[in-house]
C-alpha cells in the first residue's frame, strides 16, 4: 500500500495515477499493489480527482482529511487508514509530486517480498542520486545534513537517513510504533522519529538506490525552520540512545561490585571454589537483569509475575555460557593462584 500525501497537487495527480497505477503496478509481481492519496481538504481540486479516477480504479483510495495539519499528518493518517480499514501488510511513504520516480516503486516492493522489514529509497548508494539541477549548496546542505543524522543516531552502515521514500512492514514494524506520538508531525522531521524506530524494530534493513527527481512544477517546502527542526529530532534521539548506553554501562559496573563482594563474602565464608564462583556470578546476572528492567529499559518495563518469571529464564538462558565459563576459569585460577588471590583474578576472568 502507497501512502501518498497530496495537498494542491491537481496539476500532478492525474499524471501520477496513470504512471504509477496503470503502467507500474501491472509490472511487480508477488505484491498486490494500492495507492491511497492522502488530501487534505485540495481548494484546487485534487481529491474530486482522485475520487473519480478511483471509480475505474479498484487499487486506487482516497483518504480525507477535514483540513490540512501538516505533511506528518497526512502520512499518521494515511498509514492507520491503510493497516486499520485496508488491511495493508506494507506501507510505502510515496511523494505526490514526481521527485520519488514511479518507476522506483518495483525494486523497493521487490526488496521487501525477498525478505525485507525496512527498505530505504537511498540517493547516496551506487545507482542513486540528487538532481543535476540543484544548486552547489543545496547539494551540500543535503549531503552533510544527512551526514550529520547518520552520526547522531549512530547508524553509519545505512546512508540515507533523510529520503521520504520508504517502505515498512507492518506486523512487527509499523505496529510496535505509536504513530500519534512521533516528534515534529506537523513537519518533516517526523519522517527522522519514524525512521528510527522502523530501523529498531527492523530485523533487515535494505537500502535501494533511489534518483531522486526535482520538482517541476513547485518550489520545494524544505526550509531552514525545516532542517533545524529534522536536527532537533535527531539530537534528541541520539542523547536518548546514549543515556540508555550509559545506564547500561552503570548497571553492568554494579553488577561488577555485587559479583566482586559477594565472591569476597563467599570466600570468607570458606565456599568451595565451584560454588563461589558460579553462585556470585549468579547474583550478578540476577542484578543486571533486574536494574536493566527497571531502570535502563524502563520503558518497556516487563510486568506481572509470569512474564518476568520467563523474561529472566531467556537473560539468563543468555548468560549461561559467561556463567559456566567464570566457573570454570575462576577455579583454574584458584588452583594456581589460590583463593586469596580471587579479587585480583575476577577483573581478567569476566571477559571470558
Amino acid at each position: 500500500m502507497i501512502v501518498m500525501p497530496a495537498y494542491n497537487e491537481a496539476e500532478n495527480i492525474t499524471r501520477m495515477i496513470d504512471e504509477l497505477v496503470d503502467r507500474e503496478f501491472p509490472k511487480i509481481e508477488g505484491a498486490e499493489m494500492h495507492l491511497l492519496v492522502v488530501d487534505g481538504n485540495s481548494p484546487d481540486g485534487t481529491g474530486k480527482i482522485v475520487e473519480r479516477a478511483a471509480k475505474t480504479r479498484k487499487n486506487l483510495h482516497l483518504f480525507l482529511e477535514p483540513s490540512k495539519r501538516g505533511l506528518g499528518w497526512a502520512y499518521i493518517s494515511g498509514m492507520e487508514y491503510a493497516v486499520e480499514k485496508l488491511h495493508a501488510d506494507a506501507v510505502m511513504e510515496m511523494d505526490a509530486d514526481f521527485q520519488h520516480p514511479p518507476r522506483f516503486v518495483k525494486p523497493m516492493v521487490e526488496a521487501y517480498c525477498r525478505g525485507a522489514d525496512y527498505v530505504i529509497g537511498s540517493r547516496y548508494i551506487p545507482g542513486g542520486s540528487v538532481p543535476k539541477e540543484w544548486a552547489f549548496s543545496r547539494k551540500m546542505v543535503s549531503y552533510f545534513g544527512n551526514l550529520f543524522i547518520r552520526l547522531v543516531l549512530l547508524k553509519p552502515s545505512l546512508h540515507d537517513l533523510t529520503t521520504g521514500f520508504r517502505l515498512t512492514k507492518v506486523k512487527g514494524v509499523l505496529d510496535q510504533i505509536n504513530l500519534n506520538h512521533l516528534m515534529e508531525p506537523e513537519r518533516f522531521a517526523y519522517k527522522v522519529d519514524l525512521l528510527y524506530q522502523s530501523i529498531k524494530n527492523s530485523k533487515k534493513v535494505v537500502e535501494v538506490p533511489l534518483e531522486f527527481a526535482a520538482r517541476t512544477r513547485e518550489k520545494s517546502k524544505f526550509n531552514p525552520q525545516e532542517m533545524i527542526s529534522t536536527f532537533k529530532v535527531a539530537i534528541i534521539l541520539g542523547i536518548k540512545d546514549k543515556i540508555r548506553l550509559i545506564k547500561f554501562g552503570i548497571v553492568g559496573f554494579v553488577g561488577y561490585v555485587v559479583n566482586a563482594s559477594t565472591l569476597f563474602a563467599f570466600t570468607k565464608l570458606n565456599f568451595p571454589g565451584t560454588i563461589a564462583w558460579g553462585l556470585s556470578t549468579e547474583l550478578a546476572i540476577i542484578s543486571n537483569f533486574t536494574w536493566n528492567n527497571l531502570w535502563t529499559f524502563k520503558s518497556e518495563q516487563i510486568s506481572g509475575p509470569k512474564k518476568l518469571v520467563l523474561k529472566f529464564l531467556q537473560f539468563n538462558g543468555t548468560s549461561l555460557g559467561a556463567l559456566l565459563l567464570q566457573t570454570i576459569f575462576g577455579s583454574i585460577s584458584d588452583l594456581f593462584f589460590g583463593v586469596k588471590y580471587r579479587q585480583l583474578a575476577l577483573p581478567f576472568i569476566i571477559p571470558f
